[in-house]
């Protein structure tokens, strides 16, 4: 599981700096050696629950600290289209008849940048919903969402499929001040605006805050809890699959390399990592076709980018990021709920 071989760094040799031993001097170089020697950990495939759709880069908002660096002009992620978004339900469907038992797919996730900046974002949730899926639609309920086409075709998604739509609201704190200042002044009212909106027409909301604050999980979630209260909002801040609050990101952080031994030594399994039961489709700028992402988190490494079809992302991840280390394994984090 943990795989072993040679010190080679394929598409990625160019930059290794190598010592006199033959090990890399620096973490997160080898995708199959740590910077110690030992094995770098893998994540096999158990089996994708959650199959993630990139609408594109492009935001409203230019966040503070945005892990995928969505603004009003990168555009680095192209939109997707719902026949794109067809095509890969078709695969779904495609690796079940070949008898494959790697993609039980129960839900199919849009994130973006802000989702609803994409033309056909609701039509991409309405393909998946008429097969079946459950859909969740990351956002920040800002103008993008609350623009009358969009809304209309909102109320009429969840007046023909109910609960199984569900919208995600990113509140990256409880309070105005700590939200405004990662997403600029005014983006409270803005989206405690479109939440209010969300919950007075039925939608099955969740939300989704930083734990960058200095906060105790449970003061953040009583916080939180309030916040909802107040407002109306049916979300109950203190389970964790409804009110996610997310470890930070930053590749500036030292944190460890994850070994084969980590398994053990923490006590997990890699079938708890996000990439043991999801994957992300992106697409490119200039690039002729989608690909298929080891996971939401990693949109520009390009040793995270598995293939252009569901067969080819059924491959093992090798944890050679920052990210692997500290968002997943370390701090448990996972965009699925």
């Amino acid at each position: 599981m943990d795989g072993s071989g040679p010190v080679t760094n394929g598409s990625r040799q160019d930059v290794a700096l190598l010592a006199k031993d033959g090990l890399p001097s620096g973490k997160f170089v080898d995708p199959d050696v740590t910077a110690t020697g030992e094995a770098r950990a893998r994540v096999p495939l158990k089996g994708v629950e959650t199959l993630w759709f990139n609408t594109g880069t492009l935001c409203n908002i230019e966040c503070e600290n945005c892990y995928i660096l969505s603004s009003p002009t990168n555009d680095a992620l192209v939109y997707l289209t719902a026949d794109e978004v067809r095509g890969y339900l078709d695969q779904i469907e495609a690796r079940h008849e070949a008898g494959s038992k790697r993609w039980p797919v129960t839900e199919i996730g849009f994130t973006g940048g802000e989702p609803f900046m994409n033309p056909e974002m609701n039509e991409m949730a309405e393909a998946a919903l008429e097969r079946g899926y459950k859909v969740l639609i990351l956002t920040n309920a800002m103008a993008p969402m609350m623009r009358p086409r969009v809304k209309k075709g909102l109320v009429a998604l969840r007046e023909r499929f109910g609960d199984a739509l569900t919208l995600r609201i990113s509140i990256d704190h409880h309070t105005a001040d700590l939200h405004d200042r990662e997403r600029g002044e005014g983006s409270f009212l803005r989206m405690m605006r479109g939440m209010r909106w969300l919950a007075q027409e039925g939608f099955r909301l969740d939300a989704a805050g930083r734990t960058c604050w200095g906060e105790e999980e449970a003061e953040a979630r009583a916080g939180y809890a309030a916040l909802f209260a107040d407002t109306g909002v049916e979300i109950d801040a203190h389970d964790p699959s409804r009110c996610i609050l997310f470890p930070e990101m930053d590749d500036a952080v030292e944190v460890p390399e994850i070994t084969g031994a980590c398994w053990g030594i923490l006590n997990q399994s890699p079938a708890d990592i996000m990439c043991a039961t999801s994957r992300m489709v992106v697409r490119r700028k200039g690039a002729d076709a989608p690909a298929v992402l080891a996971c939401t988190l990693l949109a520009y490494d390009d040793q995270f980018e598995l293939g252009a079809t569901l067969e080819e992302a059924e491959k093992p991840i090798k944890l050679n990021h920052p990210h692997c280390a500290k968002f997943c394994v370390l701090g448990g984090g996972s965009c699925s709920a």
